[in-house]
């Protein structure tokens, strides 16, 4: 009778060392056990026990596809049986048995690792006798854990399983038999997937404190050194990546130990205060961030047992252990070390279910290698689906303002001639969507030595995590050495900003002269992007610049006080006005006019207005010069602002200036004014100030405090100023491009002048200058234009996602997957950075089309998953903010505190958590956002008409001191409290 359960007091560990039976990984711990190693206890479920399970289910499966079919045929039949072996239930006497043997491994309350090992289908290689089959010698050389291919990450693996946990444990790693890409590597390999087999392990769980990966050879070069790669926590971060690594390297001719350490925020484990459980991301605490993992000792001693771990099996090895609290080091996996890629293999009993040779299959199929894409950050400037007009002008800016960037910093120009190709696929097109390709970004950016002072920062601002997170390139001498460039740089920062604003601005002046004619236009835009390829650098090293200001603000004011950075973001509010707040401001004065004028405010604020012609007889002065002429000055300055103002294909003011008309609407009804937004500034500003003076009593700390702040608060005006050039570099852009469309339109070449939003740059203006490569432009608008349309349909992409690497994208595309998963909080709170302070109460506005009117966002809490300038008109209706994305330097964070309006950003799955409607609790200083339960709801509903007012609360203790009153709807008045 065959034996579906085999531990070392059953059969002596015959069965437990035999490969064909239960997997190379497995036999391979029993020798090592044998011979003495700090193994763990374990006991296997051979490939009998799966033979016997997947048997039992095959009359409820389809008919198994016979040889030579297709490759949909068997990925359907996997598919079913997958699923059959993951919804089915142990046989009771099985599932009695190893509840025992855990408790005999584990304990009653103890924790077991699960793991799944495929197993060649060899015949007779596990029959009833129990006696090893002669093909048996062949496992090793193509099972999973083989020395020619690990079959890495196609079978499942369950940690932290309790006894509760276990039956479902195996059923899934049997299940794991069929994954779709266990499915489509063995048809890469030439092995059939239809006879794979799987054997489980069940081993006691080390609750490692330390864990890593070592090698006997350096993999990248097999050289003659052992590396070893090292992280807080349980081996799952160091083998998956999503932990925080430090590489160390010995030299076992000198004995010498060299090390590449990284700062540590993440560590794997059991979630705190679970029993059991799937491991999760863990933070590091802040004592190890800066210390390596290992000493040069510990370092040594895994060095050594990998060596003798090669001796015992005869070839260079790749070992997995852990360290526990005590210091003991443990082992637990070895397989033979893979140098080289491997190739298909054909053996007897297996051939390619498709029956198609395995050279014409082998470029379809993903390797293990991906492609990182973010889009973190960059929807806030290119939301949803855009055209092919808007994704061609956003690859130029990409590619000539950071050639700029690194010419500046220093790169040589020889390299950055040489990754040309990486400049040029900065962004990336996935069906409509625009995303950093971060290979790229990681490639060019680790050029600067300076990176590294940021690398943190900028990943955090750029959503990057796990395994898409890029390596530490530059040591600290080196980062050291070119502090004195980064200074130097810093002193004539100022100088260069002012000297770019002043250029930017006649440029804007420029354009005002530029006539109608093809030719006029296409020589602008020309020179255009040229210039601005030569000196659009220098707004990219101001955002180097702030992140390095920002990190070590925070870090004196964590050193010196305690506090988090809800301090630093309120002292940076006040200073001067940036362009982007003075077009807030304008628009504010101009709705401050409209409401004096009784006649003129009852139309702006009436919905069956007609807004064109209204627009036109306040600019002709039929409701007064003062109002007309502001009107006319807001298109001419801020007419480029608006919703998508990076989008070409999307209108703006300067196109359609009655528009201008909803956004100050609710300014109109609210009685904005600009003296009550700048003293709300001010003293947003003048109760930071106090409470620094609170926290941080000594005057030279705090005078250092003050004067970082400060610098950042410049560096932040910079920002949003060039920002606001970018929108208006963007708006000639499309100016240009949409003139050019009207002729293309009037000349019968397109059928309107807006179809050329599905055309690329160069087409629109190829189709006049003769380098044009398609004459039938209508066809190729028509095919984008539908194909745009129906990405549109898609559900939305993760911010983050990998794709395998080789591969056109088309065919990577539908095999993306996620990086990185959203926690839930235990305390019914979502959090992200606060960064403008305040807290208030008040019904949430979950916001997905930037295109939604102001109105109803008025009183407000706004949700959103990420903003750009164009929702400045939002976010004064609002009285809150919670933004999925973001950083203490995105536009949303400076905004609110210029607004003082209380924000969150960086809340991970902000809109879908809060249901639209539902009250709220922003806390813009904590970070938090709360639902409010029924009991903490205000108790009478809102009556039909009335404006919705949020609740302004202040610290226990202090006063409410009314800063202003706002009119409402003409009539009614409300006192709005200072924010805490």
């Amino acid at each position: 009778m065959t034996e579906l359960v085999v531990t070392t007091a059953t059969d002596g560990g015959e069965v437990l060392a035999d490969a064909a039976r239960v997997g190379n990984k497995f036999a391979r711990q029993e020798v090592l056990r044998r011979a003495g190693f700090r193994v763990p206890e374990f006991f296997c479920l051979p490939a009998a026990a799966f033979d016997e399970a997947l048997d039992a289910l095959r009359p409820s499966l389809p008919a198994e596809p016979a040889d030579g079919a297709d490759r949909a045929e068997v990925e359907s039949w996997c598919a079913a049986a997958r699923e059959a072996l993951g919804g089915a239930r142990l046989p009771v006497a099985l599932a009695e048995r190893i509840r025992k043997e855990f408790a005999a491994v584990a304990g009653p309350e103890g924790l077991v690792a699960v793991r799944a090992c495929v197993v060649p289908a060899v015949a007779g290689a596990d029959d009833a006798s129990g006696g090893a089959a002669p093909e048996a010698e062949a496992a090793e050389a193509i099972g999973e854990d083989s020395a020619v291919d690990p079959f890495a990450g196609m079978s499942d693996s369950f940690l932290y399983v309790d006894e509760d946990g276990l039956e479902d444990a195996v059923l899934g790693c049997w299940a794991s038999a069929f994954n779709p890409q266990a499915v489509r590597y063995r048809t890469l390999r030439g092995l059939d997937p239809l006879r794979a087999r799987v054997a489980v392990g069940v081993q006691r769980m080390v609750l490692g404190t330390r864990s890593f990966v070592a090698f006997t050879r350096d993999p990248r070069d097999g050289a003659v050194r052992r590396v070893v790669a090292a992280a807080y926590g349980i081996g799952e971060g160091v083998v998956q990546e999503k932990a925080d690594i430090d590489h160390f390297f010995h030299d076992p001719a000198t004995d010498e130990v060299t090390a590449l350490t990284v700062r540590k925020q993440w560590s794997m484990g059991l979630p705190e205060g679970a029993a059991a459980g799937a491991p999760v991301l863990l933070p590091v605490a802040g004592e190890l961030a800066d210390v390596p993992v290992l000493d040069d000792g510990q370092v040594r001693a895994v060095a050594e047992l990998a060596a003798r771990v090669e001796e015992l099996f005869g070839v260079p090895q790749d070992i997995e252990g852990a360290l526990t609290e005590d210091g003991l080091v443990h082992l637990l996996q070895a397989r033979p070390l893979v140098t080289a890629p491997p190739t298909a293999t054909a053996t007897a009993g297996t051939a390619p279910a498709t029956g198609t040779a395995t050279a014409d299959a082998a470029p379809e199929e993903p390797g293990s290698d991906q492609v990182y894409w973010g889009n973190h950050n960059i929807t806030e400037s290119f939301p949803g689906v855009s055209g092919a007009l808007t994704f061609s002008q956003s690859r130029e800016f990409y590619r000539r303002s950071f050639t700029d960037l690194y010419r500046r910093m220093g790169v040589p120009e020889s390299w950055v001639r040489d990754n040309a190709h990486r400049l040029a696929r900065m962004v990336g097109y996935l069906e409509g969507q625009v995303y950093y390709r971060l290979d790229d970004w990681h490639a060019l950016h680790g050029q600067m030595p300076m990176f590294e002072l940021v690398r943190r920062g900028w990943e955090q601002a750029m959503g990057i995590t796990g395994p898409a997170r890029g390596e530490r390139r530059w040591a600290a001498p080196a980062v050291a050495l070119a502090l004195p460039r980064l200074a130097w740089r810093s002193a004539l920062h100022p100088w260069q900003v002012k000297s770019f604003l002043r250029w930017w601005d006649r440029q804007m002046a420029e354009a005002e002269t530029i006539g109608d004619s093809p030719e006029e236009l296409i020589a602008f835009y020309r020179r255009l992007w040229e210039r601005a390829g030569e000196r659009w650098g220098v707004t990219l090293v101001n955002a180097f610049i702030a992140l390095v200001v920002l990190g070590a603000g925070s870090v004196l004011l964590r050193r010196w006080t305690g506090e988090g950075p809800q301090v630093l973001v309120g002292l940076m509010g006040g200073g001067r006005e940036n362009r982007s707040l003075e077009a807030v401001r304008a628009a504010m004065g101009l709705a401050e006019l409209v409401g004096a004028v009784p006649e003129l405010r009852a139309a702006v604020l009436d919905d069956a207005s007609d807004p064109e012609q209204l627009w036109r007889q306040i600019v002709e002065g039929q409701h007064g010069a003062a109002v007309g002429d502001a009107a006319r000055g807001y298109v001419a300055r801020y007419g480029d602002r608006a919703l998508h103002d990076l989008k070409l294909e999307e209108p703006t003011p300067r196109q359609r200036p009655w528009t201008v008309l909803a956004l100050i609407r609710p300014l109109v009804r609210q009685g904005a004014t600009v003296a009550a937004s700048r003293a709300d500034e001010q003293a947003a500003a003048r109760k930071a100030r106090e409470r620094l003076h609170e926290v941080l009593p000594n005057p030279v700390r705090r005078a250092v405090l003050l004067g970082v702040t400060s610098l950042a608060r410049d560096l932040a005006r910079i920002r949003e100023d060039t920002r606001f050039c970018r929108t208006q570099l963007f708006g000639l852009s499309r100016d240009v491009m949409w003139r050019l469309g009207a002729e293309l339109a009037r000349t019968g070449v397109l059928d309107d002048a807006l179809d050329v939003a599905d055309l690329t740059v160069e087409e629109v203006i190829g189709a006049f200058d003769g380098t044009g490569t398609v004459t039938d432009l209508r066809a190729l608008v028509a095919l984008r234009r539908t194909q745009r349309e129906r990405w549109a349909k898609n559900p939305q992409r993760p911010a983050l996602l990998g794709t395998p690497a080789g591969l056109p994208l088309a065919r990577a595309l539908p095999r993306a997957s996620a990086v990185g998963k959203v926690a839930a909080a235990d305390d019914g709170l979502l959090r992200g950075i606060g960064s403008s302070g305040g807290v208030v109460r008040g019904r949430a506005k979950v916001v997905l089309d930037p295109s939604t009117d102001p109105d109803l966002a008025a009183g407000r809490i706004l949700v959103a998953r990420e903003t750009d300038p164009g929702w400045l008109f939002l976010m004064m209706s609002a009285t809150g903010m919670v933004v999925e994305r973001g950083t203490l330097l995105s536009h949303t964070a400076i905004t609110g505190r210029l607004l003082g309006v209380p924000t969150v950003v960086a809340v991970p799955g902000a809109t879908t958590a809060i249901p639209d409607g539902a009250w709220i609790e922003l806390d813009g200083a904590a970070g938090t956002v709360r639902l409010l339960p029924p009991s903490e709801q205000p108790e009478e509903p809102e009556q039909p008409g009335e404006s919705e007012q949020p609740e302004q609360l202040e610290e226990p203790g202090e006063s409410e001191e009314p800063v202003g009153t706002a009119p409402t709807d003409g009539t009614a008045t409300t006192e709005k409290g200072d924010r805490t």
